[in-house]
């Protein structure tokens, strides 16, 4: 495939703009990019496809999702609304996953898919929830996965919530399909070990988890997104929540704690000394009042910061904007969180973190033998668009509706807005069909609780 009239975003460490060029794809990888002309001449026999002057960017990344959220979408939370996280858990987020079971998790996993394909977002890393559905669960998400055409990291959630067995049951899943992929590898899927968080931990099953997952393994883990976090985990341990899990082995270049907005000075360091990875989820943060993190703070001294959405839309530059601006009003300071801080974060923190699970090619990167994730925008600028400026048109400019063609693996997933791997009507009829049983079960989830 060649891929011309195009202005490319290269994303390299010294990224590059570059107009009136073509990039070919052989595979799943980028084979070569140049000047228009002199591509056309060098690979005439090749699959064209006309970029009509639009930009040519790598695909967006997500660190952190839960595609299991799906269904939150318009259902009301009975009785008074939530004044707390640690209640919005309890009223929203754990009656609903206790609500899933096989069918509901594919159509809840669909329309996700749907969403980050129509937004340009080709890999993602979920942690997935269903304590009534957990055997088998991540085999529903890869069949997806794979089917949308995507790139995307699986794991799921290890929580005491739902009882000793249902903790061994999570521990099992993360374990069987580790090993299936293992023993089927697909380029595009990738595993983790799902941690829910400190709070619905003990130390007897973060230490089975430990124990559990191979030597190196790393794990994806809530980290104090609100006070009751830490709250917990010195009324069990005596330390903090990052403390706590570095004593249990649980961090490491290969984990990644989502949130830290109540991180203290010593945690970030320890996140630092570790090599432990750090997700933001400003509009999350935002949604449940919990605080902002002080991922300014984090960045100064060294820690690998990258960006998600907990769930929210896979339109990752919504959460661009949303980080540039939240830390503003919270500081009452418009120097805080630069455009740059932004790049940094979602653009090549997210690739690096991207290429630990997929480490055969780079990714989210324009370059010769990189993983051919990409995207085609529609955007005209009304003033220059440079490198030096580019992540103020992203913040200002860019809308995640301009995007009109998205490549993951070679493969186009979207051709002039139209998808090509999921049939969007059916998905959304079929989802609209099951919601209701969902919410009637979420229901008697909540009335339980309220007995």
């Amino acid at each position: 495939m060649l891929i011309k009239n195009a202005t490319l975003i290269t994303w390299e460490t010294k990224n590059r703009i570059l107009a009136d060029h073509a990039v070919v794809i052989k595979g799943d990888r980028i084979q070569d990019f140049g000047p228009a002309g002199e591509m056309a001449a060098k690979y005439n026999d090749t699959e064209i496809v006309d970029a009509r002057g639009q930009y040519v960017m790598p695909g967006n990344i997500c660190a952190h999702t839960h595609f299991y959220g799906a269904y939150a979408r318009g259902m009301a939370i009975p009785g008074a609304a939530p004044k707390a996280f640690p209640e919005i858990l309890q009223k929203l987020w754990w009656p609903l996953d206790r609500s899933l079971d096989e069918e509901s998790i594919r159509y809840s996993i669909l329309p996700c898919l749907v969403d980050a394909i129509r937004h340009g977002t080709t890999t993602l890393i979920d942690h997935h929830a269903s304590p009534n559905a957990i055997d088998g669960s991540l085999d529903i998400l890869a069949d997806e996965v794979d089917r949308s055409g995507l790139r995307a990291v699986l794991c799921y959630e290890v929580t005491d919530r739902d009882g000793r067995e249902k903790a061994q049951l999570g521990i099992a899943e993360n374990i069987r399909f580790q090993k299936k992929l293992l023993a089927n590898p697909n380029p595009r899927l990738a595993a983790s070990f799902g941690l829910h968080a400190s709070l619905t931990l003990s130390d007897s099953t973060l230490e089975a988890c430990r124990q559990a997952a191979a030597a190196g393994e790393g794990f994806h883990i809530h980290t104090a997104e609100h006070e009751a976090d830490e709250d917990d985990s010195m009324q069990k341990s005596g330390t903090r929540v990052i403390d706590r899990l570095e004593k249990h082995g649980i961090l490491g270049s290969r984990t990644i704690t989502a949130h830290g907005v109540h991180f203290d000075a010593r945690e970030i360091e320890i996140l630092k000394d570790t090599g432990t990875w750090l997700s933001h989820q400003p509009r999350s943060n935002m949604n449940n009042g919990v605080g902002v993190a002080p991922i300014e703070s984090m960045l100064r001294s060294g820690v690998k910061v990258c960006l998600g959405n907990d769930g929210f839309s896979n339109a990752m530059w919504e959460e661009w904007k949303s980080a540039y601006l939240v830390h503003k009003v919270h500081h009452r300071d418009p120097r805080r969180m630069s455009g740059y801080d932004i790049q940094q974060i979602a653009v090549y923190n997210n690739a690096a973190l991207a290429n630990v699970f997929f480490p055969s090619a780079p990714i989210g990167k324009m370059v010769p033998g990189a993983f051919a994730d990409l995207i085609l925008v529609d955007y005209r600028p009304n003033t220059p668009l440079t490198v030096e400026n580019l992540p103020w048109h992203i913040l200002f400019g860019f809308q995640p509706g301009m995007i009109t063609s998205t490549i993951a693996g070679g493969r186009i997933l979207m051709r002039d807005r139209q998808l090509t791997t999921l049939d969007e009507e059916e998905i959304a009829a079929k989802s609209r069909e099951i919601a209701p049983k969902v919410w009637d079960r979420y229901q008697i989830e909540v009335a339980k609780l309220n007995a």
